[in-house]
């Protein structure tokens, strides 16, 4: 199978997925990027092997219509990076139905629209690759993200369920949660918080403060993301869930072990629900 293949990337003007186009373009892949705008993009009009989407990744029609351009250019559709996503602040309480709603469209529900307009084509090539970028906070939540966290956890959920479903069609899913990358994540344009405030909830506000102070020194390095990922679609027994970065990793370990002495601690509840023998 060439090594060459056709990469679909949401949410690409920026961070990661902008990391991500322009090393896949260096290294010879093929990529359609999506941005709600594409001027982010001019650096790579003159590369063959680019494609431009501006898509509205909350219209099904608009998505629908960017991968049938990345497949008429293309000729195929290998790799599914969802990158698209946001980060949402607030306790709970504070956040309005509109930006619950609105967080989750773009961080879940846009993953879904993409997979859905992106699985006809990979069953008829009984071939591909999904990506779903996920967060270390939908597997070890912190303080005051809770709607986020929410968020992530459906993908890596939806990710979970989707290996099982779309193994036997030889098309492989990867949830990847990584940690902090030094990216625009931690930016104002990349995080949104609740405009109502809630003085109860004031603890949470350190957590948000830690983040942005985080700006610039996060230990990730986005441009070191394309050759994990070029080696997860050339194996073939990619991860299912991956853990990217020394901080989600050691993060996810401290949640296991929690979660392993939780399970001890409450083994004879679990077994007692059991009808006796």
């Amino acid at each position: 199978m060439s090594q060459t293949k056709t990469w679909y990337i949401t949410g690409a003007s920026k961070g990661m997925g902008l990391s991500l186009v322009k090393q896949l373009l260096e290294k010879g892949q093929r990529v359609a990027a999506t941005s709600r705008s594409i001027s982010a993009f001019d650096a790579f009009r003159e590369n063959d092997n680019f494609l431009p989407l501006e898509t509205d990744l909350k219209s099904e029609p608009a998505v629908a219509a960017s991968i049938r351009q990345a497949v008429g250019k293309f000729g195929r559709l290998d790799v599914v990076v969802n990158n698209a996503g946001y980060g949402l602040g607030g306790a709970l309480e504070e956040l309005t139905a509109e930006e619950i709603n609105e967080n989750f469209e773009i961080n879940f529900f846009a993953v879904v629209r993409v997979i859905q307009q992106a699985l006809p084509y990979m069953r008829q090539q009984r071939s591909g690759h999904i990506i779903n970028i996920s967060s270390i906070a939908g597997f070890a939540p912190g303080l005051g993200w809770a709607v986020y966290c929410a968020a992530k956890f459906a993908v890596s959920g939806l990710s979970a369920a989707l290996t099982n479903d779309l193994k036997p069609l030889g098309i492989h899913v990867t949830n990847v949660m990584p940690g902090a990358f030094r990216t625009s994540f931690a930016a104002a344009d990349s995080i949104a918080f609740s405009r109502q405030t809630i003085s109860d909830y004031e603890h949470l506000r350190a957590s948000h403060a830690k983040l942005s102070s985080m700006d610039g020194a996060q230990p990730g390095d986005p441009d070191k993301m394309a050759d994990i990922f070029l080696q997860l679609t050339s194996s073939p027994d990619p991860a299912t869930d991956l853990f990217l970065g020394s901080d989600a990793y050691h993060r996810a370990t401290a949640r296991i072990a929690q979660l392993q002495a939780q399970m001890n601690t409450w083994k004879a509840a679990s077994f007692a629900t059991d009808f006796s023998a």
